[in-house]
């Protein structure tokens, strides 16, 4: 995989960040995840618009510690 060093502001990383759906997720999953939700919107704006309450969702689940941890599902999953 090919990687490279972009550039933003301050307060577009502190966005970023706000958009991640659970802590250790990498910016480029993130900006692919919007990438996906902007070209939705264009074709299928119902889409988008659940896409955006679903990781709202997931956020507010996740500040309650309401979620399972990865070794948690592990378990579960017999792994």
């Amino acid at each position: 995989m090919d990687a490279t060093t972009i550039k933003v502001h301050g307060d577009t990383k502190i966005q970023l960040d706000q958009f991640r759906e659970y802590k250790n997720e990498s910016y480029d999953e993130v900006i692919k995840k919007m990438l996906y939700i902007a070209r939705k919107a264009r074709t299928r704006p119902e889409l988008s618009k659940e896409a955006v309450i679903a990781i709202e969702n997931a956020r507010r689940r996740m500040k309650a510690g309401n979620f399972v941890s990865e070794e948690e599902a592990k378990r579960r999953l017999g792994f």
